[in-house]
């Protein structure tokens, strides 16, 4: 079986203002060029397809299109992140063509999808993406009890019904689980970006790649950079493919791809990976001012996707128009003194904190103190609230 193992489109994001929905078109042209060239027997995308959960008309078409040519050449399977809005994006899956799954329904998450190869059925598990404050009930037990609020207690229990499921089929058959989640291996943590929102307010977000023990192959979402978190000793291969365009500068030095993935007869995988042309290069420049706007320097730049921040003790006259001058695709410029009277008052970035600490940070502002417990408990609840029935986040 040949799958093709995607995440992250984000269909609908801008970077710094810079609209990327042309370039997303050109990956997704990439996508079903390789389905084709590839012969892939099934696309796999674990999450976040959207950009936010009311997305943009234009990002709506550029899916709608592309499942249609997708769908002309292999099974295509998506399921929704934490960025989609599960109920938008499942809307209308009842009536979509054969071939096309949109799976966004918890109740059904131990129902898979059966492929077949000529070594027999493969069954893919397609969960989508479990929010603790919803999952938790959704999936308790017969005795109506809440499951502990945590991502981990939540796919524990998707994964308990998943495989019980499997007990029941054919032995010889393959599994396949699609899921977003930020998975932590035994030896080493995954790496997160800027550009991927926090799962972990409230501290509810990581996973143990355990709980996917004795499944042949997991494809994962939520991380932007291609990697496999280690489960000790298990078997079970376990992959994010990475989002396929860089979506921040935390990402300026990251080669992206797809995942192609061969399962074979035991059900062992065999990874190639697709490079993804980028739009644009990307760099990250610090330095006193006049060394960044000398011509000199810096030449292989002049085209890219440049984040500036000026260095110099006191702010230079026509720092904006210099920079945005020597590069015309500056999307962020800065000034953070390394040294001076305005060294120490520099804060963190807003974009850099969750919602919880930016709220925390304004209380102390105004109040000249902490905030207290029963404040950031307050507004966590209500931010969460918001989110979870539709906001943007």
């Amino acid at each position: 079986m040949r799958l093709l193992h995607t995440s992250d489109w984000h269909l609908g994001r801008t970077l710094h203002g810079a609209d990327l929905l042309e370039h997303q078109g050109a990956v997704l042209d990439l996508v079903v060029d390789a389905v084709v060239q590839e012969r892939i027997d099934a696309v796999v995308v674990a999450g976040d397809i959207y950009d936010r959960s009311v997305p943009p008309t234009r990002a709506v078409e550029l899916l709608d299109d592309t499942l249609c040519r997708l769908a002309d050449h292999a099974v295509v399977v998506l399921t929704p992140g934490n960025h989609d809005s599960a109920t938008r994006l499942g809307f209308g899956a009842g009536l979509f063509r054969s071939g096309i799954h949109v799976r966004t329904d918890v109740g059904s998450l131990a129902a898979p999808i059966e492929l077949a190869d000529a070594h027999g059925p493969v069954l893919v598990y397609a969960l989508p993406f479990l929010h603790p404050d919803l999952a938790r009930y959704q999936l308790a037990g017969d005795d109506e009890q809440p499951l502990v609020r945590s991502h981990q207690a939540c796919l524990a229990e998707a994964m308990r019904r998943v495989k019980a499921g499997q007990v029941r089929r054919s032995a010889d058959s393959r599994s396949v689980v699609v899921a977003h989640a930020f998975v932590v291996g035994t030896a080493a943590s995954p790496v997160e970006s800027d550009s991927e929102r926090d799962l972990k307010v409230g501290g509810v977000g990581s996973v143990d790649a355990a709980i996917f023990d004795g499944v042949d192959y997991v494809a994962l979402g939520h991380l932007h950079r291609a990697q496999e978190p280690r489960s000790g000793g298990s078997a079970t291969k376990i992959r994010y493919s990475g989002s396929p365009l860089r979506y921040s500068f935390s990402e300026a030095t990251q080669e992206k791809s797809l995942s192609l993935v061969d399962l074979d007869a035991r059900g062992a995988t065999t990874i190639t990976e697709i490079p993804v042309p980028q739009p644009k290069p990307m760099a990250v420049l610090a330095g006193r001012f006049v060394d960044l706007v000398d011509t000199s320097q810096f030449q292989e730049l002049t085209d890219a996707w440049v984040q500036v921040t000026v260095t110099d003790d006191a702010r230079p006259r026509g720092m904006y128009e210099g920079i945005r001058e020597r590069f015309p695709h500056a999307l962020v410029v800065r000034h953070e003194p390394v040294s001076g009277p305005l060294a120490h008052n520099r804060v963190a970035p807003i974009a850099s904190l969750d919602a919880v600490a930016v709220t925390r940070q304004f209380v102390e502002f105004v109040t000249g103190g902490e905030a207290t417990t029963a404040e950031v408990d307050a507004f966590r609840s209500a931010y969460e609230s918001v989110r979870d029935s539709g906001g943007n986040g």
